[in-house]
């Protein structure tokens, strides 16, 4: 059973009973048929390579790569392929938002302080974010939403303006940062300033290419913006491989090279790995699969609900392994809330209650998914990075989140038929936790 159930929530499978595949949409990963991400030899020119083989790139790559991104005939691959001035010639590939919705919108009458937060003890902080900004890589964001401090720049690889038309960003964003203020619902870190890099269009579909074009932009911004880009959050993927496009890779690994956190939503397919997903699998990520954040209401007889903590029916998982090029491992570094809740009905369908955050145009929407799970990290990493003043590094982000997760015993197993333990019990994420973190 698989249907979306647009009027209140997510609907995915039958209890002990969920035989398919709950992929980012069923689309991507696919080639874009004659469309290339080329990179150059150290000084050649990407407009005047481009140029000459009759190409209008699409975008250019200077911070991240020395290179282009193009649609060209195949008569005229060979002729590129040939040139002695491109260094990798690579297939271009669809990516998509990772995150369903999963109830209609509305406008509360108070602000809320969202399951998610309350679960990974992120309320009444001593710190906010304050100081720390946040590059959402995501479909935009609401540039007039009044619960969200937005960033002074913002960069679209997709259409004219950063604005959200798809609403996935404003989620993210929300989870991350929502303002702690009368209205709405209050994020994780909600003094972080956030910037939209748009890479997603309407529909929440994007490329490798616009990713790499939205990673170059904040390689090229991220020290000259105010606050200083400290966190990247990328609610995105697509299946694939380690290494089957080393320039987006590259680009993630410029970043950490920077000193800026790259986390990421593992996943929302449960038959597979994070291995088998793409940016998930670069062990340069914080990888992150989804949790209920509260227990879940049953009316199925003698099952007695899903509990907190537990693996959400859709999330990819995979526990941290080498990776296949021996530098570093691969794997889910932490689980966080990709759902308020899952409930189950007389009939053992499963109920996927999302997580409430922003919608575009103001008031609240609820989305599930991983998409919903890595911002929760996001927020988390935007606060030890105010405690340490923007010295952590990736790694010691990683470190003290991992080191500090809560209930050792979760994620608790679902009981999904496509779920499968992977062998490590992560923990749920914590926010005190990592802030008390050595």
């Amino acid at each position: 059973m698989k249907r979306l159930n647009t009027g209140v929530a997510w609907t995915g499978c039958v209890l002990l009973s969920c035989g398919f595949a709950l992929a980012q949409g069923g689309r991507p990963g696919k080639v874009v048929e004659n469309n290339y991400i080329v990179t150059l030899k150290a000084g050649a020119a990407p407009a005047a390579v481009a140029g000459r083989h009759g190409m209008s790139p699409r975008f250019e790559y200077s911070a991240v790569a020395n290179g282009f991104a193009a649609a060209l005939p195949a008569e005229a691959l060979a002729r590129l392929l040939n040139d002695a001035d491109v260094d990798q010639v690579i297939e271009d590939r669809e990516v998509e938002a990772i995150g369903k919705p999963s109830g209609g919108g509305t406008v509360l009458p108070a602000q809320v302080v969202p399951e998610g937060v309350q679960r990974i003890g992120a309320s009444g902080l001593a710190y906010t974010g304050a100081g720390i900004g946040v590059a959402v890589v995501d479909s935009g964001i609401d540039l007039a939403n009044k619960d969200l401090l937005i960033g002074s720049k913002s960069y679209s690889a997709v259409s004219r303006s950063a604005a959200d038309d798809n609403g996935h960003g404003t989620h993210v964003a929300g989870i991350i940062g929502a303002v702690n203020n009368t209205i709405g619902v209050v994020g994780v870190a909600p003094q972080a300033r956030v910037y939209a890099v748009k890479v997603l269009d309407r529909y929440g579909s994007g490329t490798d290419s616009s990713i790499i074009a939205g990673l170059d932009w904040v390689a090229k911004n991220a020290a000259a913006v105010s606050p200083v880009i400290r966190v990247v959050n990328m609610s995105l993927g697509r299946p694939g491989t380690l290494n089957d496009n080393p320039v987006l890779r590259q680009s993630v690994q410029k970043l950490v090279q920077m000193g800026i956190t790259v986390v990421v939503a593992a996943g929302n397919d449960a038959t597979k790995e994070v291995s088998q997903q793409v940016p998930a699998t670069y062990p340069e990520v914080i990888a992150v699969a989804s949790t209920s954040a509260k227990s879940g209401l049953s009316a199925y007889p003698g099952f007695g609900g899903i509990g907190v903590d537990t693996a959400s029916f859709f999330t990819t998982d995979g526990a941290l392994i080498p990776a296949a090029d021996g530098t570093g491992y691969v794997g889910v570094t932490i689980s966080a809330p990709g759902e308020d809740q899952e409930d189950v009905s007389s009939t053992g369908s499963i109920t996927s209650i999302g997580i409430l955050s922003l919608k575009v145009g103001g008031g609240t929407v609820r989305m599930s998914g991983t998409s919903m799970a890595a911002p929760h990290v996001a927020g988390v990493a935007a606060l030890l990075q105010q405690k340490f003043a923007g010295a952590l590094t990736s790694e010691g982000v990683r470190s003290k989140i991992a080191n500090s997760a809560s209930n050792l015993s979760a994620p608790y197993d679902s009981p999904t038929s496509t779920y499968t333990y992977d062998g490590d019990r992560e923990g749920v994420l914590s926010a005190a936790g990592a802030l008390a973190a050595p």
